[in-house]
């Protein structure tokens, strides 16, 4: 394994490329005007009107959260303005305010001169390649990064088919098994009250049942009472015409 050498590490060399070009940005913009990166996102914007963040993301390179707290500043200042997207609601579109373009466009000018001077430490036979391999290696960041959004996508529009699956089924299967209960519950109901009016139709019978019979065994007692005075008015007659009979005959024979 080779020794590590500053000199032919590409993460040393770059960056400080990095430091020496921002070293000519502050030196010619000043403190007083836009970063490097405000910048960048005041010119894409300018370029296209009408952006949204994520579309920011993807033409700058800075990261979500950076561009976010980025974009919030700028609103703050007065160089940006948000609104909601057209597509999609969620979304805030961003354009250029009047105070953005001017400070856009005070600034190009110095941005323009510090680019020259970081080239110009290449001869210029060389400046050429230089820009066509940092573009080469811009390109390929892109495509990896692309790739890298890609996948987040995905799951993410496969999951709610996913899990509206097992709900489909399940609601289909749910009146299926509840259905026997509420029949049962309907049958038991049924005969409770069946019941219920048998008993209240017999408990109305009983009374008249009995009235029934009280009235019966008055008509017997009326019936049976006629009956017996008579049988004694017949022996009565009987035993009179008896005493009668006897009398006569005592009668005859005292004579």
């Amino acid at each position: 394994m080779a020794d590590f050498a500053l000199k032919q590490s590409p993460g040393h060399l770059l960056r400080r490329a990095q430091q020496y070009a921002d070293d000519l940005y502050k030196k010619e913009v000043g403190s007083t005007g836009p970063t490097p990166r405000q910048f960048t996102v005041l010119h894409t914007v300018s370029e296209d009107e009408g952006l949204s963040q994520t579309d920011l993301v993807r033409k700058t390179g800075i990261d979500r959260s950076t561009l976010a707290d980025m974009i919030a500043r700028l609103t703050a200042k007065g160089y940006l303005a948000r609104q909601r997207t057209k597509d999609d609601a969620r979304a805030n579109a961003v354009k250029l305010t009047a105070a953005g373009k001017k400070v856009l466009k005070s600034a190009e000018g110095k941005v323009m001169k510090a680019e020259e001077e970081a080239l110009s430490m290449l001869p210029k036979t060389q400046q050429a390649s230089f820009m066509k391999n940092l573009k080469a290696y811009a390109d390929a960041l892109d495509k990896i990064e692309a790739e890298q959004m890609a996948p987040k996508r995905a799951p993410a529009a496969a999951a709610p088919a996913a899990k509206k699956a097992p709900a489909k089924k399940t609601a289909k299967k749910a009146p299926a098994k509840k259905a026997p209960a509420k029949k049962a519950a309907k049958k038991t109901t049924a005969k409770r009250e069946a019941v219920k009016a048998t008993n209240a139709a017999e408990a109305q019978k009983a009374p008249a049942k009995k009235a029934t019979r009280k009235k019966a065994t008055a008509k017997k007692t009326t019936k049976a009472a006629p009956r017996k005075t008579a049988a004694k008015r017949s022996a009565t007659k009987q035993s009179m015409t008896r005493k009668t009979a006897r009398k006569a005959s005592r009668r005859k024979t005292s004579a």
